[in-house]
């Protein structure tokens, strides 16, 4: 499969491999991900266009992200070694590479086409399994293994879905997971804006994939179920200046300032009990 006869949405998942495969090969990274490094060199795409005109704290908030997840998953199966993680939305994302227990069972979903993309680069295995299904399509959920605690992990997702859907979603989890818990990054409406016309738009995405939903106030998810916690919410940025440029520094305390993005993570579930 082609890059070309990706959706529109869904070749959005080029910016973030592009992103921790640049951070790679920096002297002092943030994160380190030779998978993306490898992928990157396979696909073949021309990503000119995206290193010209890309500004460098879109580069970054990729990679921090992936950073935030990181460090959250790797607690949690601290916790839960013998856990599910489900990375909703994983395009061509390599986390399970960087945080492997050896223990942990690994569903990576996302759509049709997208699958197939990932296929050709990364392959499954006893414990990584992958669902080539909308996760609106909440019949997956039915092969989550419910006796173990199982985290939802979704980076550059959660903005391209109308709110109302997202709302639906969450509320099933809640419903049919008895413990679960879950990462996901948002954008304010300023946040929205700034990504539809500087990440999208200079990236030589169609418009077809910009964003359409922004979050003002992270404990706003928590009032859509009483079966949803905010455990937490950050800036996207915080901790994460240390040994930057001065230029890199002033443009993520920037992005903090002006409430761009965040981290969002939930306790979600029934509340029942789990091995």
């Amino acid at each position: 499969m082609q890059t070309s006869d990706l959706g529109s949405v869904q070749k959005t998942l080029l910016l973030p491999l592009w992103g921790r495969a640049v951070e790679t090969r920096k002297p002092n990274p943030i994160l380190v991900d030779e998978a993306a490094a490898r992928i990157l060199r396979d696909t073949g795409y021309d990503f000119s266009t995206i290193a010209a005109r890309m500004s460098f704290v879109s580069q970054l908030a990729w990679v921090v992200r992936c950073a935030h997840m990181d460090r959250t998953l790797r607690a949690f199966l601290a916790r839960r070694p013998d856990a599910t993680v489900v990375n909703l939305g994983c395009g061509l994302d390599t986390t399970f590479e960087r945080v492997d227990n050896g223990r942990v069972q690994w569903i990576d979903l996302d759509m049709p086409d997208a699958i197939a993309l990932r296929r050709e680069f990364i392959k499954e295995s006893e414990r990584r399994r992958f669902f080539a299904t909308s996760m609106l399509d909440t019949g997956w959920l039915e092969c989550v293994d419910r006796n173990r605690p199982v985290f939802f992990m979704a980076m550059g997702l959660f903005y391209y879905i109308p709110e109302l859907n997202l709302k639906t979603f969450l509320k099933t989890i809640a419903e049919k997971v008895p413990a679960g818990e879950m990462l996901f990054d948002a954008c304010s409406e300023f946040g929205r804006k700034t990504a539809n016309k500087r990440v999208i738009r200079d990236g030589g995405m169609s418009e077809d994939a910009c964003l359409v939903w922004a979050l003002e106030n992270p404990r706003e998810v928590a009032t859509w179920d009483p079966r949803i916690e905010v455990m937490e919410s950050y800036p996207l940025f915080r901790g994460m200046k240390r040994g930057r440029s001065l230029k890199e520094k002033w443009g993520m305390f920037l992005s903090d300032k002006l409430r761009a993005m965040s981290m969002v993570h939930l306790r979600i579930g029934t509340g029942g009990d789990v091995r």
